[in-house]
């Protein structure tokens, strides 16, 4: 009799996890994108469901939820249920900047958990077509012959194009004013027409400018160059000392709510990886002007670190703050 009660009770205490599994492998999994439709997270984040799905042989659905800067859809993952899979599409902005910028509280590598780095991408600094300005030598060059500061151009306050231009500033001593704009469009469109002297761009956007002659790209902010602009220097290129490590990249990757088991989140972690690995998935980043940069969810979690202790720096010495 008191084995059977035993062998009873092992029984009974297994169909709990039983039933979860067989409810996380049944319901779709969601990749929120914390940014509205169109963008380089959300054409990334299908791509990436596509061929989760295919991989999984289960539904995988792909949710916009933007507002905040991003920061809506990040607590709506951190918030998410245990017993559903609820992925994040995260990047730079949203794990590294925003909890420094916004003072959100959050911390991404406790309160999400990374599974996989993806991409990475660079911002472009772009001018006019006519602007005497041919090269980041010149900007730092001509900054020294003139009295007045250089206008740079960003999509708002507190974004990438911001402190990226702020740490260039802070790097070289370029005198540099801010004019934030309501998106990258109205700001690319100014920097064509000569109302501001230059702007670091996010790539897809400025893209058709610089192909129809309208801009001229001068350098890339990454470490290396960009496949989609192989003709374009980085901006450590200009072997100048102080921007030797210059470096602006936007890493994107998958989290999920901290409350992912380790057996669920090793296993994503295996299929994005592999996902990542692929050609076809390899071919969307480089026309979305992104690389292919591979790492596990430890790994992710170290770049996540890294990168707010560079940006809250930025942030600090800046006196940056969101619109």
């Amino acid at each position: 009799m008191l084995r059977r009660n035993f062998l009873l009770l092992a029984i009974a205490a297994s169909l709990p996890k039983f039933g979860w599994a067989q409810s996380l492998s049944s319901k779709p999994i969601k990749i929120i994108v914390p940014f509205a439709p169109g963008g380089g997270n959300d054409v990334i984040a299908r791509q990436l469901a596509k061929e989760l799905s295919e991989l999984r042989k289960q539904s995988v659905l792909v949710e916009n939820k933007p507002g905040a800067g991003g920061n809506i859809g990040t607590e709506y993952v951190a918030r998410a249920p245990a017993d559903e899979i609820t992925l994040l599409l995260g990047h730079t902005g949203t794990v590294s900047i925003n909890p420094v910028l916004l003072k959100t509280g959050m911390d991404p590598t406790r309160d999400l958990e990374p599974i996989a780095l993806l991409a990475s991408t660079s911002l472009v600094l772009v001018v006019a077509q006519d602007s005497r300005i041919k090269s980041v030598q010149n900007i730092i060059e001509f900054s020294s012959q003139r009295t007045a500061p250089f206008n740079y151009g960003s999509s708002g306050n507190g974004t990438g194009g911001h402190l990226t231009g702020e740490m260039f500033k802070e790097v070289t001593g370029v005198k540099m004013s801010h004019i934030p704009y309501k998106g990258t469009g109205p700001a690319l469109v100014d920097v064509a027409g000569g109302q501001l002297d230059f702007m670091f761009s996010v790539i897809p956007p400025a893209m058709a400018l610089i192909q129809s002659g309208k801009l001229r790209a001068i350098a890339v902010t990454s470490k290396k160059r960009l496949p989609i602009l192989p003709d374009v220097p980085t901006v450590m290129e200009a072997n100048i000392k102080s921007l030797m490590n210059f470096d602006s990249s936007v890493s994107y990757g998958v989290l999920s709510s901290n409350k992912i088991s380790p057996a669920m989140a090793k296993e994503l972690t295996g299929q994005v990886l592999k996902i990542g690995g692929g050609a076809e998935f390899q071919s969307k980043l480089v026309s979305e002007g992104a690389v292919p940069v591979l790492g596990n969810g430890a790994e992710y979690s170290k770049l996540i670190q890294s990168e707010t202790k560079k940006w809250a720096s930025v942030i600090k010495k800046s006196g940056a703050v969101p619109d």
